[in-house]
């Protein structure tokens, strides 16, 4: 197939109509440049500026690895899986993360993607156990590298790239300029793309809510209630202060979860997939959640404590307003703090309402399924088995994500005791699964 029907067939797949200026410039050099280091906000679509050339690249003759994607997260990890088999590409794709199991990852290496995305750490692990060959990697992309740096895996990257001997292509993303490259990358004279001036969002709106008490929140739940139940985002400094933050919206009546670095990677991965789905509209969160995770579009971004450093508000704030989408990012703040130097003086201050009803609760609930995709179980056999045995209407249904061993399900709220009661004692596929509301399984990992 020709690179252009690739391109045309892959948008397609992605219900995307053109490529951004940033994606057209970035295919291009990607392709005929060997050292790249690509600068570009939050919520540019800097995933597909980098996958589509990659496709381009692949040879389908070859099969063994021949691109890894380091990323310093196992959410941004699972994302960049997503868009890459929503692509519908002919090849394989395989991640491997901390606190997923090794037994399945050295099962998927043993028939080698194409594609390899994975965390330092794991990576590490795997290169030192010789789990894939690495003689065919010729092309690396550091993704958020800076993020990478921050979190100190300087040694673990610079072992990746200690055994990659035959590498042609490097390329490094960032969603912050003037991060130093360190000598380990070994890249020389590269072609920097940057559009963190050029892509200034004039569709966000900046809004100060005066607190007239030093804890807050009384001003940020009225916030809220502002919104006409539309999901939001809050931003808290500290670990402690989101669960503190969260108990106390929940005990107002406002169903609310949290998501932390001190949480277990099932216990954030449920959080994730409820807030994703709708059955969980307002999600307290460390900057954790600033940057590389699939969670959907926000109308509103909620600063409680505001960072330290401008470019972790920016990318708080890639958060709303992305792509052609407007947003607001609101700061909550006592009346006599003062303000960091980055935000501007000329703020407008919201006058927030006193006097508007709670947020509606979640539309969905989650339900889970003991099954997933290497029980070979797959959306449609779930949509099937629910319709049918559960007798819901496919109105009744929404986002659904199978993971190797489970599933997730967002059911309307007015079906889920029907599913349970009729499917109690029925098989999918000819297997018996426990299918439950889900918990929420919180474990502290420090």
């Amino acid at each position: 197939m020709k690179a252009e029907n690739k391109i045309d067939s892959i948008l397609s797949n992605l219900e995307i109509d053109t490529l951004n200026e940033m994606q057209v410039a970035a295919q291009d050099t990607i392709i005929n440049k060997e050292n790249i280091v690509l600068l570009s906000p939050t919520g540019s679509g800097k995933t597909l500026a980098f996958l589509l050339p990659i496709v381009q690249l692949l040879d389908e003759s070859v099969t063994k690895v021949q691109c890894l994607i380091v990323v310093p997260s196992r959410e941004l990890a699972l994302q960049i899986e997503q868009v890459w088999k929503k692509m519908q590409t002919k090849f394989k794709v395989n991640v491997c993360y901390g606190g997923h199991s090794i037994d399945t990852e050295l099962k998927n290496l043993s028939n080698p993607p194409a594609l390899l995305i994975g965390t330092p750490g794991r990576l590490t692990d795997h290169l030192e156990r010789e789990s894939f060959d690495t003689s065919f990697v010729k092309t690396l992309v550091l993704d958020e590298f800076d993020k990478s740096l921050q979190l100190g895996f300087q040694e673990e990257m610079s072992t990746i790239i200690d055994h990659l001997p035959n590498l042609q292509k490097r390329v490094l993303l960032s969603a912050t300029s003037d991060v130093e490259i360190p000598d380990f990358v070994r890249i020389k004279s590269p072609v920097t793309l940057d559009y963190i001036e050029e892509v200034k969002n004039d569709a966000l709106s900046l809004k100060l809510v005066l607190s007239p008490d030093k804890d807050k929140i009384e001003s940020l739940f009225h916030l809220i209630c502002s919104f006409d139940s539309e999901p939001a985002l809050i931003f808290c400094n500290h670990r402690e202060v989101t669960e503190r933050i969260s108990d106390l919206l929940n005990a107002r009546g406002i169903q609310t979860g949290y998501y932390h670095g001190g949480m277990d990677q099932d216990g954030r991965e449920r959080i994730l997939i409820q807030f994703r789905n709708g059955s969980l509209n307002y999600l307290v969160t460390t900057d954790l959640a600033a940057r590389g995770l699939d969670i959907p579009e926000m109308n509103h971004v909620i600063h409680y404590h505001l960072p330290s450093k401008e470019s972790e508000f920016i990318h708080r704030n890639g958060r709303t307003a992305r792509m052609h989408a407007s947003g607001t990012a609101y700061i909550v703040q006592f009346k006599d703090d003062k303000m960091p130097d980055y935000i501007p003086d000329d703020l407008d201050i919201l006058k927030v309402r006193t006097d508007k009803p709670l947020p509606n609760r979640p539309e969905y609930q989650t339900v889970y399924v003991s099954g997933g995709k290497k029980n070979k179980l797959n959306k449609g056999d779930i949509v099937g088995f629910f319709l049918q045995k559960g007798k819901l209407d496919k109105s009744d249904l929404g986002l659904i994500e199978v993971k190797d061993f489970i599933s997730f399900v967002a059911v309307r709220v007015p079906a889920v005791k029907t599913l349970l009661a009729n499917i109690r004692d029925e098989k999918m596929k000819g297997k018996k699964y426990k299918v439950e509301v889900a918990r929420n399984v919180i474990k502290r990992v420090d």
